[in-house]
Formats: structure tokens, C-alpha cells, sequence
């Protein structure tokens, strides 16, 4: 089990022992939306680790559409009083008569197959999903939501700037089935700020680069996932382009401490890039770095047409992140560390 591994349990340690306000987190109560999901799982073995640690009082409810999949996620949580399940679709009225303090959106199609196979789920998720979010955090009194965003609300470099701040805006052909993810995610933040501007709301809003780790959903169909599980299986890693993009990556024990972080220190209604400059990668070069931990090559196969639909275009996509370390947050895993982390969790603990 991932939980009862050293290596993992290590991870989580040490995002509890960084910088942060642990005391506006401790004796809180968090509602995770999209919680058996990459971001959303590994936060809620954080949360619990703290109590386990710490004696923190924290109060978790996880919510997803498939209670057995929840249950077969979390089910060394099922007993303590601190875990609480909460089954549901994002996009109909949250069911849940318990106030919570704080409220993580993460619940979202973010692989490129979905995108192409549910394309109207991968908006209404975000729209009407959004919106119900924001209603119950109204409802309730929340004390902060996090609209969880991403880099490609940045849409394609225009071949401006080198990174991009988070007042930048490049090109999105929207009359496209793959702008449905990113307008999605658009029109959601905007919907953040007419609820700040209505409702008072404190809702922040961390956008989030290409993410990979542990607990990664293992049908997802990114590119560096699929990497990753080459990898795993001690395969060549098998590349569907010349691999020359250059995007900004981030491991998912980063992009947890960070949400953590700007729960308690980022400023109502503003944006913040998650990223480190060591995770700025060429494609071909993240390959290249899989396959060596197996010895592995590097090889080379077109995509088929629905994965080729669900395909971004752009081919530059950094994030500048002089905002967020301007408060104060900074990386806690190197990339070797990561990768090595990811391949052998998954291997060991989960194929």
C-alpha cells in the first residue's frame, strides 16, 4: 500500500515540516473535490499524516463520484472520526449539510483523451461544476476556496515573453474541440471573480503546471505520464512528436505544499503560478531522463486521430513564479528525486 511506503511517507513528512501557518490549517475542516484524483489524494494523505503526527484536529471530507473508488482510495481512513466520505457529482448541488472551513476545486478531465472523448463533460465540469462550488462556499460561509487553474489558460506563447507572469495572455483558437479545457478553466476564473465581487467570497487561485507523481491516475493519457509509465514497466519511452516543447513540469508533492500555502498566505482574488525552474524541460529531454533510469531508449510512434484531437498545440508554455516565492514559498523536491520517487511508488506500490 502507498501510504505504508517509507519513500512516500517520507514525502509527506516533509511537506508538514516546511515553512507554512500550520496553525490557520490545524483544528480546520477541508472539503477536496476531485479527491481520488492526482492533486486531491496526496493532499488528503498530507492532511491526514498531520494528524496522525500532530494531533491537528483536521477534519477531511472527500468528495468524488464513486463512493467504491473513494473507498478503495482512502479505506485506511474509513474508521478514524477525522474522514468523512462525500459522493457526488461537482456539477449538481454539493450534498453536504457540514460547514467546512476551507474548499480545494480540483475535480476536472486533464489528459488529452478526455478531452477529445468527453469534450463537454471537460467544460461543464469547470462551468457548472464552478458554480456550485462557489454557491455551497457562499451557502456555507467558507473561510477560502482554491479554484484550482492551469497553465493553459495561458493559451499558445506569442512569442513575446519568455515565461509567462500571470497578467499574460496568448493565443487560444477557440473554435476548437481542444479549447474547451482551457476556456473552461477561463470562464471559471472569471466566475471567481463576479462571487468575490457579489458574494465576498476569499477565493484564490493557483494555476498549475504539467503535474506527474505518485499518486497520477494511471489511464491518464499526457504525454509525460505515458512516459512515466514506460518507465515503470521498464520499456523505451515512446515519444509521439520530435519532442521539441518546452514546458514547465511540477511533482505532485510540490503543487500540494504550494495549494497548502497559499490557502493560509496567498491574497484574496489573486492568481499564482505553481512552478520551479528546475522542472523547465524540453519533451524530449524528460524522455530522455525516464529511460535512463532503466537504460532504456528513446523511440518514436505518431499518435492516433482521438489522440491527436485531445492535443494541445502549444509547443513553449513556462511559468514564471516570482510571485508566489515572493511570499514566500519555495520547491521542496529536485527533479531526480522526483522522477527516481514517481517510477519506483508506482511500480513498487501500485502495478
Amino acid at each position: 500500500m502507498l501510504l505504508e511506503n517509507e519513500i512516500y511517507r517520507a514525502e509527506l513528512n516533509k511537506i508538514n515540516q516546511a515553512k507554512n501557518n500550520w496553525d490557520r490549517i490545524d483544528n480546520h475542516s477541508f472539503l477536496i473535490i476531485g479527491a481520488t484524483g492526482m492533486i486531491g489524494s496526496y493532499m488528503i494523505d498530507v492532511l491526514m499524516m498531520r494528524n496522525e503526527k500532530y494531533e491537528s484536529n483536521i477534519h477531511i471530507f472527500a468528495m468524488g463520484r464513486s463512493k467504491e473508488r473513494l473507498k478503495k482510495r482512502f479505506s485506511m481512513y474509513l474508521e478514524t472520526p477525522f474522514f468523512h466520505l462525500v459522493e457526488g457529482d461537482v456539477t449538481q448541488p454539493i450534498n453536504l449539510n457540514e460547514e467546512v472551513d476551507y474548499i480545494f476545486h480540483g475535480a476536472s478531465n486533464t489528459h488529452p483523451r478526455a478531452y477529445a472523448t468527453d469534450p463537454i463533460g471537460t467544460i461543464m465540469t469547470n462551468l457548472m461544476g464552478t458554480q456550485q462550488v462557489l454557491d455551497f462556499a457562499t451557502k456555507n460561509k467558507a473561510k477560502r476556496v482554491a479554484f484550482l487553474s492551469t497553465v493553459e489558460i495561458y493559451g499558445e506563447n506569442r512569442g513575446d515573453v519568455e515565461k509567462f507572469t500571470e497578467d499574460y495572455c496568448g493565443y487560444i483558437d477557440c473554435n476548437t474541440l481542444r479549447a474547451g479545457y482551457p476556456e473552461g478553466k477561463r470562464a471559471s476564473e472569471s466566475l471567481c471573480q463576479a462571487y468575490i465581487a457579489k458574494h465576498g467570497l476569499d477565493i484564490v487561485i493557483p494555476r498549475i503546471c504539467r503535474t506527474f507523481g505518485p499518486t497520477m491516475l494511471l489511464n491518464d493519457s499526457k504525454a509525460s505520464s505515458q512516459f512515466i509509465l514506460n518507465a515503470v514497466n521498464k520499456e523505451d519511452i515512446v515519444l509521439k512528436s520530435e519532442g521539441n516543447q518546452y514546458f514547465s513540469y511540477a511533482y505532485v508533492g510540490d503543487v500540494v505544499y504550494a495549494l497548502l500555502y497559499l490557502l493560509v498566505n496567498g491574497e484574496k482574488g489573486e492568481a499564482y503560478n505553481i512552478a520551479a525552474s528546475e522542472f523547465d524541460l524540453h519533451l524530449k529531454d524528460l524522455a530522455q531522463a525516464l529511460a535512463g533510469l532503466n537504460q532504456r531508449e528513446v523511440t518514436f510512434d505518431l499518435p492516433d486521430e482521438e489522440e491527436r484531437k485531445g492535443f494541445s498545440t502549444a509547443n513553449q508554455a513556462i511559468l514564471a513564479s516570482n510571485k508566489i516565492n515572493a511570499i514566500g514559498w519555495e520547491p521542496l523536491f529536485g527533479l531526480a528525486e522526483a522522477l527516481e520517487n514517481t517510477v519506483e511508488l508506482i511500480r513498487n506500490e501500485r502495478v
